[in-house]
């Protein structure tokens, strides 16, 4: 058995990214007029406390990272190659088949705006490329065994 290496740093870095990358798709500028409009947000709502939401934001995007990581060293494992190509297939495969299936589940059943729908899986996508770069560049290793 062969358990995935993971490197902490590119973890910690992905995670990071995924902060970065909402502050700037859901900026005023970018998305996050659309965003408050599709989702009913108002800007009494955006100026109360945000710490609870960006500490369960901080919680998922690492386990989001730390997830990413070790599928990608199984599948660099499994398929060798370029560790940056692995990582982001494997983004790609996980985005396609938990993010973007259960967003669209579960916001056709919450009668969501397909805008909203599509606009928060760009969101989604766009993180987990940025993740899948940085934990990729970072070099998957084909694990240890245990």
């Amino acid at each position: 058995m062969t358990v995935p290496a993971i490197n902490l740093w590119a973890v910690l870095l992905a995670t990071l990214s995924s902060m970065v990358v909402g502050f700037v798709w859901y900026s005023r500028p970018v998305m996050g007029d659309r965003w408050m409009r599709l989702s009913g947000i108002t800007d009494e709502q955006i100026a109360k406390s945000p710490v609870p939401a960006y500490i369960a934001t901080i919680v998922a995007s690492f386990v989001t990272a730390l997830v990413l990581a070790g599928a990608a060293s199984l599948s660099q494992a499994y398929y060798g190659g370029s560790s940056l190509v692995n990582a982001l297939i494997t983004a790609l495969i996980l985005f396609a088949g938990f993010t973007a299936a259960r967003f669209i589940t579960h916001d056709a059943f919450d009668r969501r705006p397909w805008a909203l729908t599509l606009l928060n899986l760009g969101y989604e996508l766009v993180t987990l490329v940025v993740m899948a770069l940085i934990i990729g560049a970072f070099g998957v290793t084909q694990g240890v065994p245990a």
